[in-house]
């Protein structure tokens, strides 16, 4: 189990962090119910100027979560997993992270005293007990139970805590918990990164130009501006994306803004020698 120090490896070195996110549920892989908290997070981030990496979702099955978190755990990207840390059947999350990491669960003492306030507080309101060895409150127990050495993720909205471990954050599916969550996260460990690599993106639609016929040119422009990354989008021009009706590519360059506007004229001027009819965005 790594030290206190150890969990602070991205900000020791000074390196910009990469973000992943996690998303577990077999709700979400059967269309029961449409993810949101790919889009959310992608937005708490950008705010902040930093950028989402890389997304999975995974099933309700302990071996594939095991299996994800033991390569993600080997890896220093900071992970944001949602979902499945409940303490149902179906839920494999706590148990999974355990696993990756060779190590037992327990009752985390500061949760068993959150769950216990919860069930106070639920109590006063009609519902349930303060008696907290009956059945049901035993079993909202489980939710305390986290990998040995975990660190409490505290929840504002109904105090039951998710976990961290290493550099991964685990909370609870609901977006009404998780994004909040994820969002004190960063304010209270990765702020030095906030701002410090800003990023932007410029484009324009090509309109009846096949890909092959633009990707020389996108290959050229990044040969002669490092840093700076292109990237097509071609559209079958139906007017479902919200552009106009008719073939088309979304063809620009991301990256620093201070190295956007000489790429994106070189990439415009690319199309113009190209005869290939275009309009801005």
């Amino acid at each position: 189990m790594e030290s206190n120090s150890d969990l602070k490896y991205a900000r020791l070195t000074g390196a910009m962090p990469r973000f992943g996110l996690i998303i577990v549920g077999d709700e979400i892989l059967s269309g029961k119910r449409a993810d949101k908290h790919l889009t959310r997070v992608i937005e708490i981030l950008a705010a902040r100027e930093l950028r989402l990496r890389w997304a999975q979702y995974l099933p309700d099955d302990r071996a594939v979560i095991t299996d994800t978190l033991r390569i993600t755990f080997a890896s220093d990207d900071i992970v944001f997993s949602c979902g499945g840390i409940g303490a149902t059947p179906d839920d494999h999350t706590r148990q999974a992270a355990a696993a990756a990491l060779g190590v037992g669960v327990q009752l985390h003492p500061e949760a068993r005293d959150l769950i216990t306030q919860r069930c106070v507080e639920m109590a006063a309101e009609g519902r349930g007990s303060t008696d907290m060895s009956t059945p049901e409150n035993q079993q909202r127990l489980r939710m305390g139970e986290f990998p040995q050495g975990a660190r409490i993720i505290h929840n504002p909205y109904n105090r039951i805590p998710g976990f961290a471990v290493a550099r991964h954050y685990f909370v609870p599916g609901f977006p009404v918990m998780a994004w909040p969550m994820i969002e004190s996260i960063l304010d209270a460990e990765f702020r030095e990164f906030f701002h410090r690599a800003p990023h932007a993106e410029r484009s324009m639609l090509v309109f009846e130009t096949p890909e092959s016929v633009v990707a020389p040119l996108m290959e050229e422009v990044e040969l002669r501006f490092p840093g700076v990354k292109s990237f097509s989008l071609p559209s079958v021009g139906d007017g479902q994306d919200g552009k106009p009706a008719r073939r088309h590519i979304e063809l620009g360059v991301k990256g620093a803004p201070g190295l956007l506007d000489d790429a994106f004229a070189e990439l415009r001027r690319g199309i113009e020698a190209l005869g290939a009819p275009y309009s801005l965005q």
